[in-house]
């Protein structure tokens, strides 16, 4: 029954009471040693803190920028789009179905790699102008998200 229940023994232990005197084991310096930064009051040592030394990750030479603003665009290449019936319109959700998109991350872009050889809709977030041509010349159409 769901109001019988307890944990197992042991399960639960009560919390260490240190700075409590003498007789409880864990008074004086209240298992913090003696002296030092971590013995003191309010002592939080920073990540990757080395006693003032120079930080591991500050020794360490830079290289390089990472743009915290890049978009990330699944890609699909255009000759992967002739499995699709004539007129079919062809969006996200039936790219992934078709297994030509697993993650769509901050968008889908259409490659022109390939020929087209049916008229689809196409609906994606980003088309390169040579993908543009070859749906439209393909009598397709192009829908930007």
């Amino acid at each position: 029954m769901l109001g019988q229940l307890r944990p197992p023994p042991g399960a639960r232990k009560k919390p260490k009471r240190v700075g409590r005197g003498p007789g409880s084991g864990h008074g004086k310096t209240a298992c913090r040693g003696t002296k030092g930064q971590k013995a003191r009051s309010g002592a939080d040592v920073p990540l990757g803190f080395e006693g003032g030394q120079m930080p591991l990750q500050r020794r360490l030479p830079k290289r390089g920028f990472r743009n915290i603003f890049k978009k990330r665009y699944a890609l699909v290449h255009l000759r992967d789009l002739n499995r699709f019936r004539e007129g079919e319109v062809v969006d996200i959700e039936t790219m992934r179905q078709a297994g030509l998109v697993k993650k769509v991350y901050d968008g889908v872009k259409i490659l022109g790699d390939g020929e087209l050889k049916v008229a689809l809709t196409v609906r994606a977030h980003k088309f390169t102008e040579s993908a543009r041509e070859k749906i439209e010349a393909a009598s397709g159409k192009v829908e930007v998200i």
